[in-house]
């Protein structure tokens, strides 16, 4: 088929290579141009685990280190009132967080006993669960990272490309391949992309990140709709089980749901389709502009139409075919807690770690568990969660048992404890303005307590700066770091949703909860949606109809 070509645009020049414009227009662009980042590795390896931290070159530390996983964290004892003021310099601690990448949310027996005994080790104990399904660890030293890569290269485990302007985790079904409902297994697609393109020079140098979601799940399990690239599943009338293409996703300051581009890609097609994707973000994404440098920019200035044909006359060379829209997902959660049937006659058994905080020895006695229940495969969710397949139905309720005696609830898993998610906040996050991990285990603790019957499905996400790491504006009620007076709070989102309630929540003017009246506002808030809400009706509906006196 004939090639596409777009012209080049006569306003100012956004640093698109497809237009020849590789002048760096920032001081990202320009590290990244000086030297790829993922040759970082040689000089932690060679240097700076050996000369300590104070030998780091600053663009090594604050820029090409992420390509490996590795961000600073923040120096203890600094408020939030000074995030915005300090210099990098003097908010960095001299520890690391290491964030290690499980595509597909994927951890076999070894590996997560493996990052269990690296975080008990070398990160204090540490490990936090991300709704990117990757695994976080923290005060790692840079004497130390050699020796984890070691360890987790061992056992096919990587933190390349966990961070920085490239291609991140790429998420995945956490029942791949053994949901009884499951339309298409994903798992060969996410396995291609992550085998022949994470660490390829060719797409190491983006504008910015880059995040992409495969699932043949009919629950929508990956929240495709803001990710840069997403492929869900569908039955075509003729061609079968496939995928439909969503682009263009995304949360931060600047929110945008992903667009379908009406095309229907075979599970052989989708790591072709991915690369060209990635390439015109490469080629045609914006480099002038950090606010402006995400693919979702660049698809809300060209639309779908012309994205396809760009996609199939530049990068692809043939034309996919039109496919049907993904049926809306069915009702219940989609957390994949509880114990559910196989495909195979075993179960697979989803726990619900608070906000997705958990340590390296809960991690160890983890793995002690999935190994008496006969199981060698563990996966992560993107609400935080961990999930244990193929259980033997006479070893289910020994794990279960298990699990809950170790604060990991299965069954007993209040709506709370489920539906609500944290970012990292401001104990290790240079970004944040209010601590929210344990502002959210306290939530969840007094709301299981004043609302013990409540059972509705209901999203609480609490993020401690606008970026939006834990999805704040597509909760139920979100909940966006803010300080009033000097005092930590949070501006309020609600009515977001995915899935069933796809759409960005609302904010009320001049609404701002103090973080201790955080429990008394979201039971108020709950209290009336459980008193108004008509049969069937979620939250995220209530709240768009409901009398904004009810919101406050």
């Amino acid at each position: 088929m004939a090639q596409t070509r777009i012209a080049p645009p006569a306003a100012r020049a956004e640093g698109q290579w497809a237009f020849d414009q590789k002048e760096p227009l920032n001081g990202n662009e320009l590290f990244k141009q000086q030297d790829d980042a993922l040759n970082v590795r040689q000089r932690i390896e060679d240097v700076y685990s050996r000369e300590g931290f104070a030998s780091i070159a600053p663009e090594d530390l604050r820029g090409r280190m992420r390509w490996w996983g590795l961000y600073t964290q923040r120096k203890p004892g600094i408020d939030g009132g000074k995030t915005a003021t300090l210099e990098p310099h003097e908010l960095d601690d001299e520890f690391f967080m290491l964030r290690v990448r499980c595509d597909g949310g994927a951890l076999s027996l070894q590996q997560l006993r493996t990052v269990a005994d690296i975080s008990v080790e070398f990160g204090r104990g540490t490990a936090d669960v991300t709704d990117r399904q990757n695994i976080q660890l923290h005060w790692i030293r840079v004497e130390d990272v050699p020796e984890i890569w070691r360890r987790l290269e061992a056992v096919g485990l990587s933190t390349q490309e966990a961070c920085g302007d490239c291609p991140r985790v790429v998420l995945g079904s956490p029942v791949a391949g053994v949901a009884a409902d499951e339309i298409i297994d994903g798992t060969p697609a996410v396995r291609a992309i992550v085998d022949n393109y994470i660490g390829d020079p060719r797409f190491s140098n983006l504008p910015r990140k880059f995040k992409t979601a495969i699932s043949g799940s009919p629950h929508h399990d990956v929240a495709h709709e803001i990710n840069d690239v997403a492929f869900v599943g569908v039955v075509h009338p003729t061609l079968g089980p496939g995928f439909d293409l969503w682009v263009g996703g995304g949360l931060s300051t600047n929110p945008k749901l992903g667009v379908r581009l009406g095309a229907f890609v075979t599970l052989e097609q989708v790591p072709d389709v991915w690369v060209g994707v990635v390439s015109i973000f490469r080629d045609y994404g914006y480099r002038r502009l950090r606010t402006r440098a995400r693919l979702k920019f660049l698809v809300a200035d060209w639309g779908p139409e012309l994205f396809r044909q760009v996609l199939e006359g530049e990068y692809l060379g043939f034309a996919l075919e039109d496919g049907p829209e993904p049926p809306p997902p069915p009702g219940g959660r989609r957390d994949h807690v509880g114990v559910h049937p196989q495909n195979d006659g075993n179960f697979y058994v989803g726990m619900a770690p608070t906000v997705g905080r958990i340590s390296g020895e809960l991690l160890q006695q983890l793995a002690d568990l999935v190994e008496a229940a006969g199981s060698d495969k563990v996966r992560l969710t993107v609400e935080q969660k961990i999930v244990v397949l193929d259980v033997a139905p006479e070893k289910v309720d020994p794990l279960v048992e298990g699990l809950e005696a170790l604060g990991l609830p299965v069954r007993a898993a209040s709506t709370f404890r489920r539906g609500t998610m944290a970012c990292t906040g401001i104990e290790f996050c240079k970004l944040a303005i209010v601590e929210t991990k344990a502002r959210a285990t306290h939530v969840i603790g007094e709301l299981e307590k004043r609302l013990p019957t409540f059972d509705q499905p209901i999203t609480i996400n609490l993020n401690g700066c606008p970026n939006s790491c834990a999805r704040i504006q597509t909760a139920d009620i979100g909940l966006k770091g803010a300080l009033a007076g000097g005092e930590d709070g949070y501006q309020v989102h609600l009515g977001g949703g995915l899935g069933l309630t796809s759409g960005l929540g609302k904010t009320l003017r001049g609404l701002r909860v103090p973080a201790e009246e955080l429990p008394d506002y979201i039971e108020r808030v709950t209290r009336r949606f459980d008193e108004q809400r008509l049969d069937g009706e979620l939250f995220a509906q209530w709240a768009q109809r409901a009398d904004e006196e009810d919101l406050r």
